[in-house]
C-alpha cells in the first residue's frame, strides 16, 4: 500500500491549489456566508472545476469518467480543506455518483450520472434520519403499491440538499431492508427546507407525505442497497477526511505564523517552551493524521483487500483526522488568545467547518465503534 501521492496526484494537488487559492480562498467562503448565498457555493466555480474534470475522477471511462481512482480526489479534498472552498463535489459526486454506479440501471445511469459528471445536475443523498449518523437506523418506510411505492418520513442533514435536482432516498421496504429511491426535487409530497448550521452550508431537511414514484425509481433490488452504500460512505468518508487534514495544516500554518510575530515582553511567543512543546504534539498528531488518510484512500482503490479491511481503514482515517482537527482548531484558538475566537480571523471559520465534517458521516465515537466490530469480527 503506498501512502504517498504519485507524480500526477501531486501535479493534481498543485492545480487544485492554485485553482482553489486564486477563485474560492477562505475570504469568498465569509463572503458566501454574509450574503446568505442559498446554494451555499459558487454555481461558477462548480462549473469551472467540472471543466477541470474533477467530477469525473472516480468513474469509468465508458461511463464518461477519468478512471483516475479515489485516490485522485484525495488532493483536490486536501485543497478544498485548505481554502474553505464550498463544492458539491463531496454530494454530488462521491456520494450520490458513487450510488448511481454501483447500484443504478443503464438507464439511471445514462440520464442522472452522465448529468452529474456534466455538472448539468446535482443529486443529493438524503440517509441520516437522527442527530447521530447511523446508516443502520433508517426508518423512513417505502410502501409497495400497485403502481410503485409510496414514501414517509423525514430526512435531515441532506448536504447541499437545497436546490438539488434529484435526490437519493434510502429507506425500508418492508422486511428486506434498506433500498434506495431516486426521487426528482419537484415530486408532489416532498417538502425541502434549509437545516442552517454553523459552517454556513448548504444542508437540508426533507419531508416526504406520501411521495408517490414508480418502480422505475429504485435503484437496484429492494433491500439491496447496503453494500453499495458502504461502499460511498466510505469514499465520502476518507474524502471528508482528506478535506479535515487540508484544514487542519492550514491551521497549523497559520498559527505558526502567529507564534512568530506575535511579541509579548518584548520576544515572540513562539520562543516559549510550552507553547513549543504544544506546536510540536500537533505536528506529530497531524504526521499521524496523514499516514491514516493516506492509508484510507488507498483502501479504496485496493482490490486486494477485503470489504471489512476497506471500512477498517475509512473508519481509521475519518476518526484520526476528525480527532486531530478538533485537537489543532482548539490549540489554534487557545495559541491566538483572545482574538482567535472573534469573527476578524478566519480561525473561527476553520473551527466550525471541522465540527461540523467531524460529524458528519459518523463522529468519533461511530467510527471507534465500527472499527472495534469490525476488528472483533475479524479476529
Amino acid at each position: 500500500m503506498n501512502l504517498l501521492y504519485n507524480e500526477d496526484q501531486r501535479l493534481l494537488a498543485d492545480s487544485a491549489g492554485e485553482f482553489l487559492a486564486a477563485r474560492s480562498p477562505v475570504s469568498r467562503q465569509r463572503a458566501l456566508r454574509d450574503e446568505a448565498q442559498v446554494d451555499g457555493f459558487d454555481p461558477l466555480l462548480w462549473q469551472d472545476a467540472v471543466a477541470l474534470g474533477w467530477s469525473a475522477i472516480p468513474f469509468p471511462e465508458n461511463l464518461g469518467g477519468l478512471d483516475f481512482g479515489c485516490m485522485g480526489l484525495g488532493p483536490i479534498f486536501e485543497a478544498i480543506g485548505c481554502n474553505l472552498s464550498a463544492t458539491p463535489l463531496l454530494s454530488s459526486v462521491v456520494l450520490s455518483g458513487s450510488l448511481l454506479h454501483l447500484q443504478g440501471n443503464a438507464q439511471q445511469q445514462d440520464r442522472w450520472l452522465s448529468a452529474t459528471i456534466s455538472g448539468g445536475q446535482r443529486v443529493a443523498l438524503a440517509l441520516d434520519e437522527q442527530p447521530r449518523h447511523n446508516p443502520a437506523k433508517v426508518a423512513l418506510q417505502a410502501v409497495a403499491n400497485g403502481d410503485g411505492y409510496s414514501l414517509s418520513g423525514d430526512k435531515y442533514f441532506v448536504i447541499d440538499g437545497v436546490g438539488a435536482d434529484a435526490y437519493l432516498v434510502a429507506a425500508r421496504t418492508g422486511t428486506a431492508g434498506i433500498s434506495l429511491f431516486l426521487l426528482p426535487a419537484d415530486a408532489p409530497g416532498l417538502t425541502v427546507s434549509p437545516l442552517p448550521l454553523i459552517d454556513s452550508r448548504n444542508h437540508a431537511r426533507l419531508q416526504l407525505d406520501q411521495v408517490q414514484v414508480g418502480a422505475d425509481a429504485l435503484l437496484g433490488a429492494a433491500g439491496s442497497a447496503m453494500p453499495a452504500l458502504n461502499i460511498a460512505l466510505d469514499r465520502g468518508r476518507v474524502c471528508l477526511a482528506a478535506e479535515m487534514l487540508g484544514m487542519s495544516e492550514k491551521l497549523f500554518e497559520l498559527t505558526l505564523d502567529y507564534l512568530k510575530t506575535r511579541v509579548q515582553f518584548d520576544v515572540a511567543i513562539g520562543t516559549f517552551q510550552s507553547l513549543q512543546h504544544r506546536a510540536a504534539q500537533l505536528y506529530v498528531d497531524l504526521a499521524l493524521a496523514r499516514s491514516a488518510v493516506m492509508a484510507g484512500l488507498a483502501a479504496l482503490d485496493d482490490s486486494s483487500l477485503s470489504e471489512a479491511e476497506r471500512q477498517r481503514l475509512a473508519s481509521l482515517a475519518k476518526w484520526k483526522a476528525g480527532q486531530t482537527a478538533i485537537k489543532v482548531a482548539n490549540e489554534a484558538v487557545q495559541m491566538h488568545g483572545g482574538i482567535g475566537v472573534t469573527d476578524e480571523l478566519d480561525v473561527g471559520l476553520f473551527l466550525k467547518r471541522i465540527r461540523v465534517a467531524q460529524a458528519c458521516l459518523g463522529d468519533a465515537d461511530y467510527h471507534c465503534e465500527r472499527y472495534g466490530a469490525l476488528e472483533l469480527a475479524h479476529a
